[in-house]
């Protein structure tokens, strides 16, 4: 070869292609930033390797600083307003104690399966739900955005619950409670009670009324509830200030706000069990019906509460186990959270009922004294004969025993003229049965029972403080759900994403605290997350056991746990767990269809609730937000599929570029080029021409082909460019 065209090949090589040696060893500061970081490169037989094995130098993505700072994470999160004005209702509902017996079988065939197997992928590839299931198969990367979306979505209205508890929490500072008395209407001649007042209760009056100022329908939005936007943007400035620097800030701030509901849920049970009335409202909810057990909605509302209790699908569950080191015992992690949220869950049951069963017992009380005045009445006039009242009965003191005694005699005799007397049975039990769930419960029933405990602002206090505490553990998780995996695929900064998040939330979250606020609750309760949450996690099961491959999974799991799991898992995951969420998802689709799409919204003049179905409009946000929830499945599918972006810019698939790591120089830099590809021996590489390959200009962009698999092939991120993103979606 002539000279010339040697020194011509030899500036064409230089310009192309440089040495890892001459990078590694380049002291310029524009490859200080290579130097921080480390390359490494995924084949597809080698592909569950994980390339951070045998260093020395830890990751510089963030960590827990302990495990019992990890557990009070995922406690919080999982544990949350649900498991104290859900599960209660549900119990009560669906045969007392005789619920606890699906909802157990149910929680360690799906329960406890699902949620070991996010913990797992989460802390095994170590990124957020976007990068997870992008690593597991670039085609159902829309799973993590799904997810994503789903936990914008929850979030919106979740944190509004979390103003309302704020705003009775900044009331209960004053004796009496605001909402204890009907309010004084004066004018000109007289003062009387508020009519819409009288004819509900002072509870319920002040919840709808004076708290949210409540429109007539969904169509009336009436303008802003300034109190409650006010609230609103104080929610969401506790939430921003605790997920700004991630888990280094949320992580301290879990100590007390997972600690502190045991706290105020234990000091709750004390008290109401000295309370009269209270051993018959835990009574009444653990008295088993198993009749009751046996009807398929029981099992379908069981296993829809295990699904979210758990917060399965939401990707909280993977991002914040995706902090964890690689050899965290995560099936004891699983197992642990599991029956801490059940026992919680039976905890804060039993404080609901007794509260209850004492709130009860005083409404029966007024009761028996109102009617037996009735009664004295009736003996005056002579419409009831002395002789019918036995001899030991006396009115000034009657027991509820002595009344229902002489009910059923007065009604025994006085058969056919009984319904004109206008006289009531007065049973504890007739009470306890007005199930209640949600607001309902936490902010009509359950105030109204605190408003006749001794020192009742204290316990008002401690109980709205116990709900933005667990409010704000869901949140956090939730919020981890949106910000790791965009942080891990965009490669942005957390602090900046945090406050853009928080804000966009903040402004598309004024439509729920209009006056007419409460029914957008509703309708993003009901529709933005049970069936797009049910095909997300479909998905996952999909995407691990058949894509990734369940054995390959089971041997994954070996290697991190330092054990072999169970082969119960290896059977739930293949068989059960699938089968049993298909279940759920067409019964869900099937209760979604015969149930009329509606609210209930109060109307002022009766001062009573009345069903209504949703406006035309109203159908059409409420079917956008199931489409938009699902939709980014279909799309990434769709792109990768058709090849419409150019993956060679890198992804976790393909590439794994982190920050904080040296790469170790191998021994022989100048030796064959082949060396650089881990577990290859020269013979095993694609093409003997692979530089265009691996190298990359900063002005090139070659083509990683897609493997079969849906893997991707060998190729090298250019070392000063290090903040590009693992993936283009």
């Amino acid at each position: 070869m002539p000279k010339n065209s040697k020194v011509v090949k030899r500036e064409l090589d230089d310009e192309v292609i440089e040495s890892v040696k001459d990078l590694l060893s380049n002291e310029d500061s524009s490859d200080d930033a290579f130097k921080k970081s480390e390359l490494m490169v995924d084949d597809q037989e080698e592909k569950d390797v994980d390339v951070e094995e045998g260093s020395d130098v830890e990751d510089e993505r963030p960590a827990w600083n302990s495990k019992l700072q990890y557990i009070l994470a995922q406690v919080g999160f999982s544990v949350g307003l649900g498991n104290v004005w859900r599960f209660p209702y549900l119990c009560q509902k669906n045969g007392g104690g005789a619920y606890l017996v699906p909802y157990l079988i149910l929680l360690l065939i799906i329960g406890i399966p699902l949620f070991f197997l996010e913990l797992a992928v989460g802390q095994r590839i170590r990124r957020g739900s976007i990068g997870v299931w992008n690593y597991i198969s670039p085609k159902l990367g829309g799973i993590g955005f799904a997810s994503c979306v789903v936990c914008f979505f929850v979030a919106l209205y979740y944190n509004v619950i979390i103003g309302w508890s704020l705003f009775y929490f900044s009331q209960s500072f004053q004796h009496p409670l605001p909402w204890d008395q009907c309010p004084l209407v004066k004018n000109a001649s007289h003062t009387f009670v508020e009519p819409e007042c009288e004819k509900s209760s002072a509870t319920t009056y002040y919840w709808y009324r004076e708290a949210l100022n409540i429109s007539s329908s969904l169509s009336e939005s009436g303008g802003l509830n300034w109190k409650m936007t006010i609230c609103l943007l104080a929610a969401w400035v506790m939430v921003c200030l605790a997920m700004i620097k991630g888990i280094q800030s949320s992580g301290k701030i879990m100590y007390f706000s997972s600690l502190f509901p045991y706290v105020v849920l234990l000091c709750f049970l004390i008290r109401g069990l000295l309370l009269n009335g209270s051993v018959d409202g835990i009574r009444h909810m653990f008295t088993p019906k198993l009749e009751i057990m046996l009807e398929p909605k029981v099992w379908r509302e069981a296993a829809t509460q295990v699904f979210f209790a758990l917060g399965l699908g939401f990707g909280g569950v993977i991002a914040f186990s995706s902090y964890n080191k690689r050899d965290n015992n995560c099936h004891f992690d699983a197992v642990l959270v599991s029956f801490i949220n059940f026992f919680t869950s039976v905890l804060a049951t039993l404080v609901v009922f007794a509260v209850l069963g004492f709130k009860a017992n005083i409404i029966n009380e007024k009761c028996v004294t109102q009617n037996s005045e009735k009664i004295l009445k009736l003996l005056k006039m002579g419409n009831l004969s002395q002789d019918m009242i036995p001899h030991h009965v006396n009115f000034s003191s009657i027991t509820a025993e002595d009344y229902n005694l002489v009910y059923d005699i007065i009604k025994k005799v006085k058969e056919e003229q009984f319904d004109s007397l206008g006289l009531k049975s007065c049973q504890i039990e007739d009470e306890l049965d007005k199930a209640v769930q949600g607001t309902g419960l936490a902010f009509i029933a359950f105030t109204e029972a605190m408003t006749h405990f001794p020192a009742s602002p204290f316990w008002s206090v401690m109980f709205f403080l116990m709900l933005v505490n667990l409010g704000l553990g869901s949140m956090f998780g939730t919020i981890e759900g949106i910000i790791t995996p965009i942080v891990d695929t965009f490669k942005v900064r957390k602090e900046i994403l945090t406050v853009i998040c928080c804000l966009v939330a903040f402004f598309i979250g004024l439509i729920f605290v209009q006056r007419s606020g409460n029914y957008f609750v509703t309708m993003f309760d009901d529709y933005s997350a049970t069936l797009p949450l049910l095909i997300v996690v479909i998905l996952e099961n999909i995407a691990v056991i058949r894509i990734y491959g369940i054995d390959k999974f089971m041997e994954d799991l070996k290697d991190m746990l330092g054990f072999s799991p169970s082969q119960y898992y290896y059977y739930m995951w293949k068989y059960v767990s699938p089968f049993v969420l298909l279940c759920l998802l067409v019964a869900s689709i099937v209760q979604m269809g015969l149930s009329p799409p509606g609210y209930n919204a109060w109307i002022e003049d009766m001062a009573m609730e009345e069903f209504h179905s949703y406006p035309t409009w109203g159908m059409i946000v409420c079917i956008s937000l199931m489409v938009l929830a699902i939709l980014p499945v279909p799309i990434v599918f769709m792109v990768r599929r058709c090849n419409l972006i150019d993956d060679s810019s890198g992804s976790l698939a393909s590439v794994s570029y982190k920050r904080g790591r040296i790469i170790k120089e191998p021994a022989n830099l100048e030796g064959d080029n082949t060396s650089l590809i881990h577990g290859k021996s020269p013979s095993e590489v694609p093409s003997p021409n692979f530089g265009k390959n691996i190298y990359r200009k900063q002005t090139g962009s070659p083509t990683l082909d897609t493997a079969p698999n849906g893997r991707y092939g060998i190729g090298y991120l250019m070392a000063d460019m290090p903040d590009m993103p693992e993936s283009d979606l």
